[in-house]
């Protein structure tokens, strides 16, 4: 099966984003005016006019300022008898046992007030300068192709993303930033080390500018600029036309269509709190102690001094997770998923149709008595190959019940029919039930897979490929068949002797598994097939990449 485009085919339609009830589930209704409402302009930020513009003055500050002032306060409690001896010599000719004078003393002692607040007023003065000037060579501009970024006194930095492959764009406001009413856009691009990022802005402008991006990379512009020339209205109707349109937005009032929508998902604090400690973490956790406490039996008692760290970094990564799933929210808006979360520093995506490239339920095993699930995904970051960090928006439910899995699903996977759900739920999540339609581990194999051979399976679907797998980690990967890239069949030396292959669908790198092995050798080759022309014709038929063209 041919590579594809991560971004798809430059083809153009526009998927609803209203989510019908199914299964006893409330619908999930689209953005308030809908992909398509032709009352919205396609511009509605002055950064968006296509010239070059400067972002916020305390961007300097933000970016930088702090930490230069929180690093100088360090060396100076650090080092302070040593700073004092290199730009004071006088104290450092002291006869010996004579202590040194404070230095704040010293300086109302010798009258030398007005010398030191020169010094600082030049210091500051300087600073003042240098941040101006990073200010003023910090410049944006958002064109109908593409998102330009230019920064840089001495070396100069240019950066570019086009629209057309934009990913996501992510709105982050830290405390500090959100404290002074401001934050920061991420342009997620399609590639490695490709994303753009804009800081800072106020929120207002954030907010106009992430919709004006959303709205140029949907092809809506084009779509209006074909409209307009195929109608050719004469110049008296369009003018009627225009004025029109002014007095219903008038009586409309103001188009608050990009503002927080309505989240699908509520996560109660204490279900929370209660996935974070049935986790695998606290079994860690508990193995530790149950180390030290018999360490310490023995006399070594230098583990003890591990205790106080050890419980700190775990105090600190449970706070941490909490803290992030706190303020969560998921909705479909007219330009993709929005997720947002976060306590302290609130970060919010939103991922454009066609962006999401696999899918996965996962459901650990402390969590299967309370019926708890966590849906992750697959999709571009525009990180650098060399950040190792974790994908903060890999897990787009960190906690959830079957109807908020079930709502959060149709939001990302629109493409899946009615049928497809209960490949889904029934044989899929909940399975292995009767009549089960998976291809499963054969019985010669089983000992390949002796605890999930039952669960182990794939299947292929219209839309997509489904992969099941696990017994104490229940999991259930979704490969939309138009974000394939390819798919790809493997043996090695003990599956061939018992007829056993793997099938791997070939999706962006990710936390979610794509690959299922055990499988009789003979149906997987089938799958193998089927997916690869089933992926061609998916891949073409493709209206994503322009959602609104």
């Amino acid at each position: 099966m041919p590579p594809t485009d991560p971004a798809g085919p430059e083809t153009s339609a526009v998927p609803p984003l209203t989510v019908p009830a199914e299964h006893g589930t409330p619908a999930v209704p689209a953005s308030p005016r809908g992909v398509g409402a032709a009352a919205r302009p396609a511009v509605r930020s002055p950064y968006s006019d296509g010239e070059w513009h400067r972002l916020h003055p305390l961007t300097p500050l933000l970016r930088g300022g702090l930490t230069v002032l929180v690093i100088i306060g360090v060396l100076i409690a650090n080092l302070r008898e040593r700073l004092i001896e290199l730009f004071f010599p006088v104290f450092g000719d002291l006869p010996p046992g004579e202590l040194p004078p404070d230095p704040v003393d010293f300086l109302f002692a010798n009258n030398l007030l007005l010398i030191a607040g020169g010094v600082t007023v030049v210091v500051l003065i300087v600073l003042f300068v240098l941040f101006r000037l990073s200010w003023r060579f910090h410049l944006l501009r958002i064109g109908d192709d593409d998102v330009e970024v230019r920064s840089g006194v001495l070396f100069r930095t240019h950066r570019r993303a086009p629209l057309d492959r934009v990913q996501g764009v992510n709105l982050t406001r830290p405390m500090i930033a959100r404290l002074l009413g401001l934050a920061k856009l991420e342009v997620v691009g399609a590639g490695l080390d490709a994303n753009v990022k804009l800081e800072y802005l106020s929120g207002k402008d954030a907010e106009a500018i992430r919709g004006d991006i959303l709205r140029l990379a949907s092809g809506r512009r084009l779509a209006e600029a074909r409209a307009l020339a195929g109608t050719r209205a004469p110049l008296a109707r369009q003018a009627v036309t225009a004025v029109g349109s002014g007095l219903q937005n008038l009586v409309d009032g103001e188009d608050f269509s990009d503002t927080e929508p309505e989240s699908i998902v509520r996560i109660p604090l204490g279900r929370l709190v209660a996935s974070r400690v049935l986790s695998g973490s606290t079994l860690v956790l508990v193995a530790l102690v149950v180390g030290i406490v018999v360490a310490a039996s023995v006399s070594t008692l230098w583990l003890l001094f591990t205790v106080v760290p050890m419980f700190l970094a775990f105090g600190a990564y449970y706070l941490r997770s909490i803290a992030r799933g706190l303020r969560y929210s998921i909705a479909p808006t007219a330009d993709g998923v929005r997720v947002t979360f976060g306590l302290f520093t609130t970060v919010s995506e939103i991922v454009p149709p066609g962006r999401v490239h696999a899918i996965e339920v996962r459901q650990p095993l402390m969590w299967r008595p309370f019926g708890w699930w966590t849906v992750s995904v697959n999709r571009l970051s525009g990180r650098s190959s060399t950040d190792t960090s974790t994908d903060q928006f890999a897990a787009v439910l960190p906690i959830g019940t079957r109807g908020d899995v079930e709502r959060v699903l149709r939001i990302l996977a629109p493409g899946l029919s009615g049928g497809d759900w209960t490949l889904v739920f029934r044989n899929g999540i909940l399975g292995p039930v009767e009549d089960d339609p998976y291809v499963t581990t054969p019985a010669r194999a089983r000992w390949l897979r002796p605890l999930s051979w039952r669960r182990n399976g794939v299947l292929l679907t219209d839309d997509a490929l489904l992969m099941r797998r696990g017994w104490v980690w229940r999991t259930l990967s979704i490969l939309p068949l138009a974000r394939l890239q390819s798919v790809g069949l493997h043996q090695g030396p003990l599956a061939r002797a018992f007829g056993a292959a793997t099938v791997t669908g070939h999706v962006i790198a990710g936390s979610v598994q794509t690959s299922v092995g055990a499988l009789d050798r003979d149906d997987a080759l089938r799958v193998f097939e089927g997916t690869a022309r089933a992926g061609v014709a998916a891949a073409a038929s493709d209206h994503t990449h322009r959602w609104a063209g």
